[in-house]
C-alpha cells in the first residue's frame, strides 16, 4: 500500500476511540442481536454523588449489553471515559459484577457466555470510596469465577487508559488488546508525581508517559496481547479472533514464577530505559513476552 493509499485508509477509516461508550459496545455485537441491561431509563443512578454537589448520570457511566459476536451469546460492559473519568462506583460495580455473574451462571449451564470489558477508567470514584474499593474487589472475583468457563477479553482503546483497582482487573483477563494511544499502568502519572515528586515521573512528559504505560510498550512487555489499530472494525476482528482462540491454557495472572524470575534478571546498576527494559525482560525467558 502506498502513502496516498494510507492517507486516504487513515481518513476514511471508523474510529473506535472517537464512540460513546454505548456506541463501542455495539460495534463489537452482531447488528439487532443485543439490549442493554440496565440502561438509562432503570434510572440506577448513584445517590452518593449528588450529596457532594456531583451531577450523576442514569447510567452511572456503565453500560451493559448482551448480545451475540459472529451468533454466539457474549456480554460488553463498557466505561464511559467522560463521566468522572470512567471512576467505579457502588452503582456501576454492582452493574458490572451482575452482568459478569449472569454470564458465569448461563456458561456454568451449557450457554458458554464471555464478557467484552471496555475500560476507559481511573479506577475507584474518590466521592464513594470505600464503596468504589469495595466495588473493585467484588469485580475481581467476579472476573475469576467466569474465566474457567468463558474468555474474558478487555480492551483499552482511548487516552483515559485503564489505572488503579481497575488495571488489576485487566490483569486478570483471558487476554487484553490495546491501542498505541492507549494506556495502562497501577498508577497515573499524576499519583506518582504528587506522592513522589516531579524528579520521580513527570506527569507532563509525555513520551516518557507513552513509554513507559502505553500500548506499544505492555504488549512489548507482554502484558497485552496485541495492538489494535483505531478503527471499529480492526477491534471486532481482533476480538472475534480471541473469542475463536477460547480460555488460554494458561492464564498471565497464574505465571507468578516466570514475572518473578524476569523480576530477579533485570540489571538495575544503571537506569533502565524502556526500550532496554523490554530486551531485558525478553532475554530473561526464551518464550519472550508474549504467552
Amino acid at each position: 500500500m502506498n502513502t496516498e493509499d494510507t492517507i486516504m485508509e487513515f481518513i476514511h477509516r471508523r474510529s473506535f476511540i472517537e464512540l460513546d461508550a454505548r456506541g463501542r459496545a455495539q460495534s463489537l455485537l452482531d447488528e439487532g442481536s443485543f439490549k442493554e441491561l440496565a440502561g438509562p431509563f432503570a434510572r440506577m443512578q448513584s445517590p452518593w454523588l449528588p450529596m457532594q454537589g456531583v451531577a450523576p448520570q442514569s447510567d452511572d457511566g456503565c453500560v451493559v449489553l448482551k448480545g451475540k459476536v459472529d451468533g454466539k451469546p457474549a456480554v460488553v460492559i463498557s466505561l464511559e471515559g467522560k463521566f468522572q473519568g470512567g471512576s467505579i462506583g457502588e452503582v456501576s460495580g454492582a452493574k458490572i459484577c451482575a452482568a459478569l455473574d449472569l454470564a458465569t451462571r448461563d456458561s456454568v449451564q451449557g450457554t458458554t457466555t464471555p464478557a467484552i470489558l471496555l475500560l476507559e477508567t481511573g479506577g475507584v470514584r474518590l466521592q464513594e470510596a470505600n464503596l468504589g474499593l469495595a466495588a473493585v474487589a467484588e469485580v475481581i472475583a467476579s472476573v475469576l469465577s467466569l474465566r474457567p468457563h468463558a474468555p474474558v477479553i478487555t480492551i483499552i482503546a482511548g487516552t483515559v487508559g485503564c489505572f488503579g483497582g481497575m488495571s488489576l482487573v485487566a490483569g486478570l483477563s483471558s487476554y487484553v488488546l490495546m491501542t498505541r494511544e492507549a494506556r495502562l499502568g497501577l498508577n497515573g502519572p499524576e499519583v506518582i508525581e504528587q506522592e513522589s515528586g516531579v524528579d520521580e515521573f513527570d506527569s507532563k512528559d509525555r513520551a516518557l508517559i507513552w513509554a513507559i504505560d502505553g500500548g506499544e510498550q505492555r504488549v512489548g512487555m507482554g502484558l497485552a496481547d496485541a495492538l489494535v489499530q483505531d478503527s471499529v472494525e480492526e477491534f471486532a476482528t481482533a476480538v472475534r479472533k480471541l473469542l475463536a482462540k477460547g480460555i488460554p491454557a494458561v492464564h498471565r495472572s497464574e505465571l507468578v514464577e516466570r514475572y518473578r524470575a524476569r523480576i530477579a534478571a533485570l540489571d538495575v546498576s544503571t537506569q533502565i530505559d524502556p526500550a532496554g527494559l523490554r530486551a531485558q525482560w525478553k532475554q530473561a525467558d526464551v518464550e519472550g513476552g508474549v504467552r
